[in-house]
Order: structure tokens, then sequence, then C-alpha cells
């Protein structure tokens, strides 16, 4: 039996409030959420009806020049710079004005994730809990983004696709644990597009997935899709062998190099493909491969729902594609979140840490807040699940 009100909110209210630190990659969020504590989640399975209140969700991203990527150190520079002006920010507008006696835990993303930018953030919560005297609790990222997508949609029944700039998995609960059923053999989705926008040289703002699928939806060939590996491994998938392969396409676009007759007609030499033709096709082809070990995972553990959750979730096609899959299958349901819960954020690290803090898990020893770049999803115990 799950009882999540194992321990008792400060100073004799009858609500938690969490403060959540994110900062794994090139995006820095801070939130405050509240939990009521209510008399059902002292026993049953709950965890995804905690009635949540967020209180406050501030992000600031790192935004690099066209054609270039964000490195460790320089990402690690911006979290250090910006991260005591977001606390401020996300304390204010959620009105806390006493964080001692008001906040509960303090919860940070503990890993996966880029080293430097991790273990920035996780001074700032090492520092604000001990000016603060409040609790810790490290959040495994990739369960705050299933956490949260929980909270959100009320799912149940839900195999979980878990597609980010890091990480591609497809996921299913058993016994305590996040099984993995399937993930990439090699980049991950978002890397993948994130990387052939860089060789496009397209903005990085708001981000460079939302740009290529904005390219892909004014495709004007729709009905004709440029042929593209297909490498799906049982349960796994590999992406690295579509990316060079388009990224070559790309370039030989760009230097008008009429000997590639994919590209270009082969008696006139006018060009037949588009960078949008381009952007088009490989969303298709990356989303279908989704889509295969996603249905192939249900039928294992006869879901019904997907509960798609990462930054890469929020694109409507990939929703639409498997909202697709699912009517047929089963006459079952896409469930997904818009950017502001999908794109990462500090609102899933508190929403994850918090449920763990109500089961009496916090760190005891501040060698414990050691952040780590691999933390496996299936590696965290989730004793607030039955």
């Amino acid at each position: 039996m799950v009882n999540l009100n194992t321990i008792e909110p400060r100073n004799g209210r009858n609500y938690y409030i969490a403060l959540g630190l994110e900062g794994s990659a090139n995006k820095l969020g801070v939130g405050v959420i509240k939990h009521t504590r209510l008399p059902n989640t002292a026993s049953g399975d709950n965890s995804h009806n905690c009635q949540v209140e967020i209180l406050s969700n501030i992000r600031d991203t790192y935004v690099t020049p066209p054609g270039e990527g964000f490195l460790p150190r320089d990402t690690a520079r911006h979290h250090r710079n910006w991260v005591v002006r977001i606390i401020k920010q996300a304390l204010e507008k959620a009105k806390i004005n006493d964080p001692t006696a008001d906040i509960d835990v303090i919860c940070f993303t503990r890993g996966p994730g880029m080293g430097a930018p991790l273990h920035s953030v996780a001074i700032a919560a090492r520092t604000c809990s001990l000016m603060w005297e409040v609790p810790l609790v490290g959040v495994n990222h990739c369960v705050g983004h299933i956490e949260m997508g929980r909270e959100i949609t009320k799912a149940e029944n839900h195999v979980v696709l878990y597609v980010s700039g890091g990480n591609t998995q497809v996921i299913a609960y058993s016994e305590n644990r996040y099984r993995i059923f399937g993930e990439t053999l090699d980049v991950a989705i978002g890397n993948c597009s994130d990387r052939f926008a860089r060789t496009l040289k397209i903005p990085n703002a708001p981000s460079p997935g939302y740009n290529i699928e904005q390219l892909a939806k004014n495709c004007q060939h729709k009905e004709s899709l440029i042929e593209l590996p297909y490498t799906v491994k049982g349960m796994d998938l590999s992406m690295s062998g579509i990316l060079a392969h388009i990224d070559s396409l790309a370039k030989d676009l760009f230097k008008g190099n009429k000997k590639n007759k994919i590209l270009f007609d082969k008696e006139t030499g006018e060009q037949k493909v588009t960078i949008e033709d381009l952007c088009h096709s490989l969303q298709e082809n990356l989303f279908a491969m989704l889509v295969e070990i996603t249905e192939r995972a249900m039928a294992h553990v006869n879901a019904s729902q997907v509960l798609i959750v990462g930054g890469v979730g929020s694109n409507t096609r990939l929703q639409e594609m498997m909202g697709q899959m699912c009517k047929d299958r089963a006459d079952g349901r896409v469930h997904a979140t818009d950017e502001r819960f999908c794109i990462d954020n500090g609102v899933m690290i508190a929403q994850a840490g918090l449920l763990q803090y109500r089961m009496g898990d916090y760190v005891k020893d501040l060698s414990d807040t050691v952040v780590t770049q691999k933390f496996r999803t299936d590696e965290v115990y989730v004793s607030w699940r039955e």
C-alpha cells in the first residue's frame, strides 16, 4: 500500500510546497508547486492525481547562433549567471516570502544530462538547502518528465514515449520501476533534428526542433517522401545513419550538385527538392519508427493509451501520427502536454521530487547529491506507485 502522507507538511499545514530546479541541458528552469494533503493519498495508487497547483514556472534558455550547438562549459556559465535571478522570480511569483517556513523540500535534477550544467544547478540547490534548512531530493530527469505528464493528463494504462534532445525511450511501468522496452542505439531524436538544423543553419530560437517542424509544415510535396534509411532493430532504433544521409543531401542541395539525381532532374538539371521537403521527409521517417516500436510495446503490455513526454513530444505531427495508430489498434488515445511541460522545466522536477519526499525518501547527507551524466530511467525505485 502506498502512503503519500508518510511525512507531514511543515508547520502543521495541510499542504506541501516544493521548489524544483532543472538545468540538465540548455534550459534553466525553476518551478514551485503545491500538493494538498488529501485523505485518499494515504492509501492506493493516487500519485497521478495529487491535485497539483503550479505556483510558478520560470524558464530561461541558453541560445546559440545559427549553425552552432551549445557547449557544456558555456551552458554552465549561463546557468550560474541566471540561477539566482530565476529562483527569486519563481519565489516572488509563488508569493513565497519566507522559504525556511514555507518550503517543504528543494528538488534538483541529479541526472542524466550534461555534467557542467547539472553541477551548476546542484550547487545552487545545496546552497538554498543549507541557507533555508530545507531537505533536498535528487531527481531523475526522465522520471520528472513522466510524473509531470501523468499529473497533467491523468493518463492510465499507458505506454510512455519519452522523446527529447538527449533521450529516446519507450517505457512501461511494472513493479515499482519504469521499464525500458526500447530505445535509441545512438543519437536521440531531438539531437538528430538539432544537428540537422545546424546543417541548415536555421535559428536556434525558440528551439531547432520547433523550426524544423515549421519548415516541414510548409512542405509543398507531402505526397512524395524522399527515401531515407529506416532502421528499427527489434524494439530499438538507430538514427545516426538517417542523419548522415540527410546531411549529405542538404549539403549537395546547398552546393547545387546536379549529379545528385534525388535532388535535381536528370534531364533538365532543375531542382526537385526543397529544404522543406527534406525536413518533412525526416520527420515522417523518424516518427514512423517511433510509432512502430511504441505499438509493439502497447501490444506487449496490453495498453490502450500512449503518454508522450519530453521536448519533442510537443510536435503536433508526432502527436497526430501516434493518435492515428492508437485509434486504429484499440480505439485508444494519446496524452501529451504543451511546451510549458514538455520542454524541460523546474515544475516537473518539483513534482517527481515531492512525490519522492512524501514517501520519506530525501537526502540524508550532501554526498548523496553528486550529479551523474548517466542515470537510467529504470534505475529509479518508484516507491510512490503500487
